[in-house]
């Protein structure tokens, strides 16, 4: 993919994957094997199906331990950026800067089945609206990617006082500084915001490889048909299901507050 501005390009976009190897309640889970290669694998190559952006970048740590998520990259032919261990904003905003791109699209590593259409669809509302943060909501917990204005990136550096910046998306959200809009998916196929497709525990780990062992056959496979699938198949669903409370009680506790400069200290919902 290049990155070169073409006349009819209004701006430079690409999609960012974020990842690490420090991961404490799963360690190593990118390399995870399904099918006989890293789970993150399978992630890389359905961003990668995604038409509207110029490139991929894989945003790690500078970590020696990342080394072999660069080496991953590589083969799967994108791009690398090593930035900050914790503070994943700056990391964001330094890579865009490398990179010349306006407008990145955020797609977590851990979101294996990350839905590349809706890439597109967040890039095609960000043309027409010029909005700093953009996501989907409905479709299942982990398959949306989010829309970021690196200008509305800088700023958040510019006033945030915590480094470690997991769980970002609050800083645009909930800090009423930035334009925000949501696309609602209303396509029954999709619209399915009760199952939880992130890898975070074994059992999401258990989740993905039932999935990909019995659906890949070497193809990508739509979002709407892995959904399909799984409401055929119930007991599927409830591997992880109970994951999805302990992950948000954790979220809640751990990223309660915001403190900016401007602001003082902000309580999350």
């Amino acid at each position: 993919m290049d990155l070169t501005r073409n006349d009819n390009a209004p701006c430079r976009i690409a999609t960012f994957i974020t990842a690490r190897m420090g991961s404490t309640r799963l360690p190593g889970k990118h390399l995870l094997p399904v099918q006989g290669k890293p789970i993150i694998q399978y992630m890389i190559s359905r961003v990668k199906k995604a038409a509207k952006p110029r490139c991929v970048v894989l945003c790690i740590t500078t970590l020696e331990e990342d080394g072999v998520l660069e080496k991953i990259a590589n083969s799967c032919h994108i791009m690398t950026f090593r930035g900050h261990p914790t503070d994943i904003l700056l990391r964001w905003l330094h890579a865009a800067r490398k990179f010349h791109v306006d407008f990145i699209v955020s797609a977590e590593a851990d979101d294996v089945f990350c839905d590349p259409e809706c890439i597109d669809r967040i890039i095609g509302h960000y043309e027409k609206t010029g909005a700093d943060y953009i996501t989907c909501r409905g479709l299942p917990f982990g398959a949306t990617p989010t829309g970021i204005r690196v200008d509305a990136l800088q700023k958040v550096c510019e006033l945030k006082t915590d480094d470690d910046t997991e769980g970002q998306e609050r800083f645009f959200t909930k800090t009423g500084l930035f334009t925000v809009e949501y696309i609602d998916i209303g396509d029954p196929g999709l619209n399915h915001p009760e199952i939880r497709m992130t890898l975070d525990y074994p059992e999401d780990y258990a989740f993905f490889k039932e999935i990909i062992s019995r659906l890949d056959q070497g193809r990508y496979i739509p979002l709407r048909e892995i959904i399909g699938y799984l409401l055929l198949h119930p007991e599927i669903i409830e591997i992880n299901q109970g994951m999805q409370r302990i992950y948000e009680n954790r979220y809640k506790t751990k990223y309660g507050t915001i403190t900016l400069k401007e602001k003082g200290t902000l309580e999350r919902d």
